[in-house]
């Protein structure tokens, strides 16, 4: 992704997150994979991209942790790509997506995609950022205490 603005330096993890995923390419391969797609061309098929950017994105994926790649799982001589526990991680970044999606992009009434339980077939519901205690907060309950502010997380 040339031009793209190394950020591994920055103490933003938004920053470093949106470096590395935050190509359309990237974030649909993503998407893609946690629904099961794990072939080149099958990615391919779904996507509509050209051959040598999934090529680049897949192999930054891999590089990156996010995705790995195996011997296919039928024996073929084919590759597939899996979600590692890295990428398994990235489940709620691409929910948030397709919830805001839902939320600001569609006509009332308008037929999409649903996510759902596998088990049951009920709709999933939404996702919320909870205390430890279970109390749901909203932007305004939050700041982001910066590097400068003294001492965080390590």
């Amino acid at each position: 992704m040339a031009g793209k603005k190394n950020s591994a330096a920055q103490p933003c993890p938004v920053a470093r997150g949106v470096d590395l995923v935050g190509d359309r390419w990237a974030l649909l391969i993503v998407r893609d994979a946690f629904d099961g797609v794990r072939r080149f061309g099958d990615f391919q098929r779904n996507l509509g991209v050209a051959r040598n950017i999934l090529a680049d994105r897949l192999r930054m994926l891999v590089d990156a942790g996010i995705l790995a790649s195996q011997p296919a799982s039928d024996g073929s001589a084919y590759q597939e790509y899996v979600l590692t526990p890295k990428g398994d991680d990235l489940f709620p970044v691409i929910v948030a997506l397709r919830r805001w999606g839902e939320r600001h992009l569609f006509a009332a009434g308008e037929a999409h995609s649903v996510l759902v339980r596998r088990d049951t077939g009920e709709a999933a519901g939404d996702l919320a950022l909870r205390t430890a205690g279970g109390e749901q907060l909203s932007a305004s309950d939050v700041y982001v205490k910066k590097v400068a502010d003294g001492p965080g997380p390590r």
